[in-house]
């Protein structure tokens, strides 16, 4: 070979090698891009949904630290205790039914299963799925402390999503244990899926079982107790032990962290319930309590959507309404309800307070289609589980009708609607408002793939 051809060999292998070397470049260039792409977005999403956690840790600056002592100056640390004895038990005063940008772990879609399971539901039982009711409601008893056969056919008849139990019908531990245990077995044998067991367990006044002695457990800390704390992990603590305690009897769903920003020593409705007058630290503390509850295997429910810390009446008791902007919530009543849906929350319970301001009339928000549809889902970018506070209040029961309530709360937005003063009234409503066009099917299949989904997630004791 002369030696021009090895000059041109030699030429031709460098060429080689060169070509290679560039393309290896440029894929492992290609490569790490997208690994920077996908990174970040990770890190995005982990960062906003540890926002509430490092705000309650950061120092406030000077400045931080007037706005919130101006705003605060009506209040004293201890007020609450005097609100206290006017505090009554959640829902205490309601009388005994017998006749009746987002995180990727908010619910945003539904599996096949879950689509195939819709399309086989009968109307009739898609309606009855929208629903949470009391034990009573369900079977006609007069106080439910057992679930039998008669639980069995009810659950057959009328396939709620829950039921929601009370200080009456919890009497001691192995009474509760095996009534919810019983009431899920039957409730998986017919529906192949369990449905929420819930109670109110917000601690302090409000709490199901720790304030029965039967049960023989340390009270709980009320919000506002768990608000004055230095340490902000006694709220992630709180959680965490309320919810084992709720695990082990067979609940799987807890009406709590109390949401509410208290602005007035006059509120009496949420008082200590609340954990306090600043909005960041109340957002940032119901977030570690729902972590601490979720981590032990409890659905939260952050309450009471938009708020009602800056009002004097009781929606138990008749109509309250919130005379603020839309800009006035967005600077604070509605900061914490926007954290917990952009971190995630699986569950807000929307209250019966009326924004006038906002909405143009006096609906409450949980009837009404500004606050629920196009603020906490559009606006604040919430995708899970729309539920309404209980409709045998005052605030609604003595201004519309049961039928009028529950058209009104599905057309909303809402996903469940929450002790009607008449279910089985409700319950034939929005049947017929489907079956004439009121009401589309899709509309209700689209609650239903959030709810049936929260509920696949649902486990046993």
């Amino acid at each position: 070979m002369s030696n021009e051809e090895r000059k041109y060999q030699k030429h031709k292998k460098i060429v080689r090698q060169r070509i290679f070397t560039a393309v290896m470049t440029i894929f492992i260039l290609a490569l790490l891009s997208v690994g920077l792409y996908y990174g970040a977005r990770v890190v995005l999403a982990e960062y906003r949904k540890n926002q509430a956690i490092s705000q309650s840790s950061a120092p406030k600056t000077a400045e931080d630290k007037v706005e919130t002592e101006s705003e605060d100056s009506a209040l004293t640390d201890d007020w609450y205790i005097a609100a206290d004895d006017e505090i009554e038990d959640d829902y205490a005063d309601i009388p005994d039914i017998s006749a009746n940008t987002v995180s990727d772990s908010a619910i945003s879609g539904a599996s096949p299963e879950i689509e195939e399971k819709i399309s086989a539901m009968s109307l009739e039982a898609k309606i009855a799925s929208l629903f949470i009711i009391t034990p009573e409601a369900l079977t006609g008893v007069d106080v439910a402390t057992a679930a039998g056969e008669a639980t069995k056919q009810s659950l057959s008849a009328n396939p709620v999503s829950g039921l929601v139990y009370f200080a009456q019908n919890i009497n001691e531990p192995e009474q509760t244990k095996k009534m919810l245990k019983n009431t899920q077995d039957y409730a998986k044998e017919l529906f192949g899926l369990p449905i929420f067991l819930g109670v109110d367990e917000e601690g302090g006044k409000v709490s199901r079982i720790t304030s029965n002695e039967a049960f023989s457990t340390v009270s709980s800390p009320s919000m506002w107790e768990l608000g004055l704390s230095e340490n902000d992990d006694d709220s992630y603590l709180a959680g965490e032990n309320t919810g084992k305690l709720l695990k082990e009897y067979g609940f799987n769903l807890d009406f709590a962290p109390v949401c509410d920003i208290v602005s007035s020593s006059e509120n009496s409705a949420i008082g200590s319930r609340s954990f306090g007058s600043d909005p960041e630290r109340v957002s940032s503390l119901s977030w570690l309590f729902a972590s601490g509850l979720s981590d032990s295997g409890i659905v939260p429910c952050f309450k009471h959507y938009p708020g009602l810390g800056d009002t004097e009446e009781d929606t138990h008791l008749q109509t309250v309404s919130l005379k603020k902007s839309l800009s006035d919530l967005q600077k604070k009543e509605l900061i914490p309800f926007e954290n917990a849906a952009l971190s995630g929350a699986e569950m807000i319970m929307a209250g019966h307070v009326s924004c006038p301001l906002v909405t143009g009339d006096d609906t409450p928000a949980s009837l009404s289609e500004v606050m629920l549809s196009d603020i906490l889902r559009n606006n604040l970018g919430y995708n899970g589980v729309i539920i309404t506070d209980s409709f045998s209040m005052s605030a609604v029961k003595d201004n519309y009708t049961p039928e009028e309530a529950a058209k009104l709360a599905i057309k909303a937005g809402a996903d469940i609607i929450l002790m009607p003063s008449d279910f089985e009234a409700s319950k034939n409503a929005l049947i017929s408002a489907v079956e004439n066009g009121e009401i589309s099917e899709e509309r209700i299949d689209e609650s239903l793939r959030r709810i049936l989904s929260l509920r696949s997630k649902l486990s046993g004791p």
